[in-house]
Formats: structure tokens, sequence, C-alpha cells
């Protein structure tokens, strides 16, 4: 699925850029998130938000994380949760079971497949 737009170039002297000129952006998503969509079913979907997102990784923080991954392990929509997480680079709290240091890991990983997926498609 591809979703795309044409973009006039912006400079600060538009009288050097030829009337024509513009930019194609297109935009592959790896994932159609809209089609059955997975947050429906996820477990955190009535749990409090702040539960996934500690101040902190030590101390309080630390319980609070292991908290928010023991929702992400009775979770069915676990997998998706993760790999939206790592598609759309979620930095803070806890997702798809996991920290993020964490996802930090992974998502070299993940970019690596990626890169690989595309380059023999």
């Amino acid at each position: 699925m591809g979703r795309g737009a044409h973009v006039n170039i912006f400079t600060l002297f538009p009288e050097s850029v030829p009337s024509e000129a513009t930019v194609t952006l297109t935009w592959h998503r790896s994932i159609d998130w809209d089609v059955a969509d997975w947050r429906t079913h996820a477990a955190c979907r009535d749990t409090d938000p702040d539960l996934f997102f500690p101040i902190g990784t030590t101390g309080v923080a630390l319980e609070q994380i292991d908290s928010a991954k023991a929702v992400c392990r009775m979770c069915e929509a676990q997998p998706q949760c993760l790999e939206f997480a790592l598609a759309t680079n979620q930095e803070s709290g806890v997702w798809g079971g996991t920290s993020e240091e964490e996802r930090r890991k992974l998502r070299k990983a993940w970019l690596a497949r990626q890169r690989t997926t595309r380059a023999t498609a």
C-alpha cells in the first residue's frame, strides 16, 4: 500500500528554481495498521497509560516496567504492538512487552531485516 504526494521545492531564492521543479515524496507502510486494528484487542486498552511510561529505570520504575510487561504477556496483540513500536521508533515506554533499552537493541536487528527484505523484493 503506498501513499504519495507532490511537494513544491522550497528555497530561499525561489527565482532560481524552475517553475516545473517538484519532488515526489512517497511513503510506504510495512504494516496496514488500519485493517483489523490490533489496538482494539490490546490488553492495555483499559489500563492506565501511565503504567507503560515509567519515569526512570531504577527503583520503583523497574517495578512499574515489570507490571507493564505482565500486562503485555497476557495480550493477544503483543506481536503487532512490538512491530508497531519498532516501525514507528517508539523511544519511550513499554511497547509489545519490551523496555526502551530492549527495543533499541531489537530495532537495530529489525531495521537490518527490513533492508534485506526490500533488497530482495
